[in-house]
């Protein structure tokens, strides 16, 4: 039992260890820290809301609470012209070749077509291959940017997954491919939404529900902690991070599954032994409703449902996606691509500038 908690123990640091070394790899590829970049905004799928979202927040004056940083849109300039002329914005934004030469002292938007998508055929509102294509290579675009040191971070507007995979992608959808452009494994990152009152930490992100138990190890609930953790204080939040048990009741004491105390529970024992300020594993009937109260800091919840269920009935339209783990920002909105209400103009925009406004904070343009 000792020497499997000690390999858990170097599991867990050696995947600090290798997100540090990754993150001092891309501070030296990006040069000097003092010296302020883009952020990139990658438009998702051409034929869903990001197009029509950056078009109404940016193009229609509701960009006034925004900070002054420059943003590098990526995607096919079609899309946006598209949304642009039904909504009577112009063209807000500037069309650039060479996104380096974007610096920043240039506030304000511009917008770089990558060529492969010049031409993308679109359909408004309709799930397409070439939807898919065109967020594909958008995003590509936007990591040999951050690779290049042109950017400091990138916000992603939502994707189609099917659609991404029907274009010919061999990744489920955008954290799996950001961590793997890192040099990172999908299980070295962890999904975290973040609201006004309340924050959730994911274990495992989208497998199907049957597979979850098998998937929730001692040293993967030891790293979602220590990266959680690593968070909140960086927002400025000094509570504890809660950890949820799988199973109903926590587990009572291992009556209802033993998932808590064999795995979750050490987990948060380790995490203590090393300082981290930490409790469960606690019952997730309950410990939401104490987290949104302010007891927590943020919720470390088992699998997707169980943590998002409750975050969305709070912060629905607030709420932004952060993948934390990776040696660079990344944020994104809280929900999909809406093909259903894309061009009805009742989409909010919230999830969106809160994403702005976290991505300018974590990478130093807004103190």
């Amino acid at each position: 039992m000792r020497l499997t908690a000690a390999k858990a123990g170097l599991a867990g640091v050696y995947a600090v260890v290798r997100w540090l070394f990754c993150a001092f790899i891309f501070s030296l590829t990006n040069g000097d820290a003092v010296t302020m970049r883009p952020l990139l905004v990658t438009l998702g799928d051409p034929n869903g809301l990001g197009p029509e979202l950056a078009c109404r927040l940016l193009g229609m004056g509701g960009s006034g609470s925004l900070p002054l940083v420059p943003l590098i849109l990526v995607g096919p300039e079609a899309a946006l012209r598209m949304h642009a002329e039904r909504l009577g914005t112009g063209i807000f934004w500037t069309r650039i070749a060479d996104p380096a030469r974007v610096t920043g002292d240039e506030p304000g938007v511009f917008l770089y077509e990558p060529p492969a998508l010049e031409g993308l055929p679109l359909h408004m509102g309709t799930a397409t291959p070439h939807g898919g294509r065109g967020a594909g290579v958008s995003l590509e675009a936007a990591c040999r940017l951050i690779r290049d040191g042109v950017a400091e971070g990138v916000v992603t507007l939502p994707l189609h997954k099917a659609m991404l995979q029907e274009a010919g992608f061999d990744f489920p959808g955008h954290t799996e491919f950001l961590a793997r452009f890192a040099g990172l494994r999908d299980d070295e990152v962890c999904m975290h939404l973040c609201g006004p009152k309340l924050r959730v930490s994911l274990v495992t992100a989208h497998p199907p529900l049957r597979e979850v138990p098998d998937l929730i190890t001692r040293e993967r609930v030891k790293l979602c902690i220590a990266l959680t953790v690593g968070f909140v204080r960086r927002l400025g939040l000094g509570g504890p991070v809660a950890v949820c048990g799988l199973n109903p009741h926590a587990g009572e004491s291992g009556r209802i599954g033993r998932e808590e105390v064999e795995i979750i529970g050490p987990a948060v024992e380790d995490a203590r032994k090393r300082g981290l300020a930490v409790e469960g594993p606690l019952p997730a009937d309950t410990v939401f409703f104490r987290a949104a109260k302010g007891e927590f800091a943020a919720v470390l919840a088992m699998y997707h449902d169980q943590g998002l269920g409750p975050l969305k009935l709070m912060h629905f339209s607030r709420a932004v996606n952060v993948t934390l783990g990776l040696p660079f920002v990344r944020t994104s909105v809280d929900h999909g691509t809406g093909f259903d209400i894309t061009g009805r103009d009742v989409a909010e925009t919230g999830s969106f500038e809160e994403a702005l406004k976290l991505a300018a904070m974590m990478t130093g343009w807004l103190g």
